[in-house]
């Protein structure tokens, strides 16, 4: 005969956030025999029942939904398994008083809270968890827009340059037209990107996955190639054959290089140089250095007035990641 008691939840998280350590752990322990409830777990993705969302207030996923026994519960956030275990010891007693049938006396619980008292301090979690979560999203998207904001000067800084290219003659007006309708398409999709903010898809906007960066940046130079042999400044690579590929995502990470060669022509003198760098250090990261001979910066980067800046930052190696991992890049 089974005494346990039956738990049902719904567990509500995207296909990548599955394989993460925490919903692995409480998974494998919720269909262990170590668990003491009869527990019947649902797992639903958000792109298929989006209505989830809605019936259930969440603000972030995963979440885990304790639908009975009531009252509902909802944990979020990157430590479930934690916050779940310290429930359980709760949820058995509630269980074992009912199921003795127990019936006390308010003279003999003093010491016990009501039950409306439990009730407002599940409520009360549920909303600090729901104002922690909803936090980290709105930090989450104001950075999403900084740095949407900082990329749309990219294509309209290039944008002006062909015009005034084309004004002094330097390009021809078939170019001008290539150039003005590829940087149009890039702000087209960096206004789309600014349409998911706020929305349950803008975490989608990161894609990291497997990409050579050697590719990305011979591609980058290619389409620069115009202003930085129109001033005679020299790109120097120095870039392995056998650098591995990177776990990141392709349109962020030509972003990236794009804004960085772009800024070092930009601050270069006529007859400059400009090196880039790429760095297998460890089995883990791959270092790349962008430096000019500029009028150097006081900022974060290795900089020197009158000597140039050189840009730092690594991606990891690909190694079969999932898109579950959070740190892409470290600078």
């Amino acid at each position: 005969m089974n005494d346990k008691k039956e738990l049902k939840l719904i567990l509500v998280a995207a296909r990548n956030q599955l394989s993460s350590n925490d919903i692995k752990s409480l998974i494998a322990y919720l269909e262990s025999d170590d668990c003491e409830f009869e527990t019947s777990l649902q797992i639903s993705e958000p792109t298929e029942q989006p209505e989830l969302l809605e019936l259930h207030r969440l603000v972030a996923i995963p979440a885990l939904i304790k639908v009975s026994p009531a009252p509902k519960q909802i944990f979020a956030g990157s430590n479930i398994f934690s916050q779940l275990q310290k429930w359980l010891p709760r949820w058995s007693q509630e269980g074992l008083t009912k199921n003795l049938g127990i019936n006390l006396q308010p003279s003999k619980i003093d010491s016990i809270r009501t039950q409306k008292e439990f009730l407002l301090e599940d409520e009360l979690l549920v909303l600090r968890q729901e104002n922690e979560t909803l936090t980290k999203r709105i930090e989450s998207q104001e950075r999403l827009l900084r740095m949407v904001a900082h990329e749309l000067r990219t294509p309209l800084t290039a944008a002006t340059l062909a015009v005034q290219s084309q004004k002094l003659g330097q390009i021809d007006i078939s170019k001008l037209q290539e150039v003005i309708k590829r940087r149009l398409e890039e702000i087209e999709l960096l206004s789309q990107d600014l349409l998911e903010v706020g929305t349950t898809k803008w975490e989608a906007l990161f894609n990291p996955q497997k990409i050579d960066l050697g590719n990305i940046s011979a591609e980058v130079i290619l389409e620069l190639e115009k202003f930085w042999r129109l001033r005679n400044i020299e790109i120097d690579t120095d870039i392995p054959s056998d650098l591995p590929s990177v776990f990141a995502d392709q349109r962020r990470m030509r972003q990236v290089f794009l804004n960085l060669i772009e800024n070092a022509i930009k601050f270069s003198k006529d007859s400059g140089s400009i090196k880039i760098t790429m760095i297998h250090k460890t089995n883990q990261w791959v270092e790349i250095t962008i430096c000019d001979k500029g009028a150097g910066i006081p900022l974060w980067v290795v900089s020197e007035v009158g000597e140039g800046s050189c840009f730092h930052f690594t991606v990891p190696v690909w190694q079969g990641q999932n898109k579950e991992q959070q740190y892409l890049t470290k600078g």
